[in-house]
């Protein structure tokens, strides 16, 4: 069992049960991990994605490794029949064989490089992994996508969940460097798995993420319009897809302030971490009693729980 993808999720809502269940005793499957090992590789860095999954192996009993390839690991070549006389100096095959051998489980942080949108949408590093490696896979955030973070995000929505049918928002907001699309897309896959929801996206004209992500899921290009009696506004910046990896916008007026909340229904404000205060959000909507982000931060441990006790129970 790899868990790559939301859409690996046979049962969302039974899933998010299992964490809420996990979360009320966390040390009640010791048992699962005893003598297993998780390794964590990460090409890119990381706060809540490392502790929190390091955090939930440790729940499991497990032992854990990490390395980090940025300034720890060779630098590896993924192309097949490449001639490595060059940068690379250990090849993809070998390296995922050997980790193989030390670890039980693989966990595998990568961010998309945003120069090529073919490379970065054929999950060149976690695809790697999952051709080469012999035991599970864990994605701690690829280059398409981040399933923890929307697993997590789910689990959040239904501890703060409405009694009427709520109206979701993913919303689009400024920042001066280029970021990937993973969260977004594992939001929108995310919300495309729930029943009985009004989920929005909205964001500038330009900005429309893959379509193979959004499918047919509403897009308002008026933010004021789109957070009109939402329940949940869940705030994330993404690099344009089109003109790829690019920053063509940065209207300040699509921050998040307090004026723009007061547009919805009382609705609970949703951020992964890390955010830059009063470009993405300001601090009176961050440092609100509606501001969830701590606590969607502390499901991330559950959600990282749940997935590798599945995986422990069919090894």
């Amino acid at each position: 069992m790899n868990y790559i993808s939301i859409q690996d999720i046979n049962s969302l809502s039974k899933w998010v049960k299992g964490a809420l269940k996990i979360k009320k005793k966390p040390l009640k499957n010791q048992h699962l991990g005893k003598n297993k090992t998780l390794g964590m590789l990460f090409f890119n860095p990381s706060l809540r994605t490392r502790l929190s999954t390091q955090k939930a192996a440790i729940n499991l009993g497990m032992n854990v490794m990490v390395m980090n390839f940025t300034n720890e690991g060779w630098t590896l070549e993924f192309e097949d029949g490449a001639i490595m006389n060059s940068g690379a100096s250990e090849h993809i095959k070998e390296a995922a064989e050997v980790v193989s051998q030390y670890c039980d489980i693989i966990a595998i942080r990568a961010f998309a490089g945003l120069l090529d949108k073919e490379k970065d949408y054929a999950e060149t590093v976690i695809s790697g992994f999952l051709k080469y490696a012999t035991v599970p896979i864990v994605n701690m955030e690829s280059a398409v996508r981040h399933p923890l973070q929307s697993l997590a995000d789910a689990i959040t929505m239904e501890e703060f969940k409405t009694k009427h049918k709520p109206k979701v928002v993913l919303s689009w907001a400024p920042h001066p460097k280029a970021l990937p699309q993973a969260v977004a897309n594992s939001f929108v896959e995310m919300m495309q798995m729930q029943k009985n929801v009004d989920f929005v996206i909205t964001h500038p004209e330009g900005y429309e993420l893959s379509p193979e992500i959004t499918k047919d899921s509403k897009i308002e290009y008026d933010q004021d319009k789109a957070f009109e009696n939402a329940d949940f506004v869940y705030v994330k910046n993404w690099s344009n897809f089109n003109d790829y990896g690019k920053v063509t916008n940065s209207d300040p007026n699509w921050t998040v302030t307090a004026d723009k909340m007061a547009l919805t229904n009382n609705g609970k404000f949703m951020h992964c971490l890390p955010v830059r205060r009063n470009v993405i959000v300001s601090d009176e909507v961050l440092d609100s009693e509606n501001s969830i982000v701590i606590e969607q931060a502390n499901n991330r441990t559950y959600a990282a729980q749940l997935v590798l006790q599945k995986i422990l129970k069919k090894l």
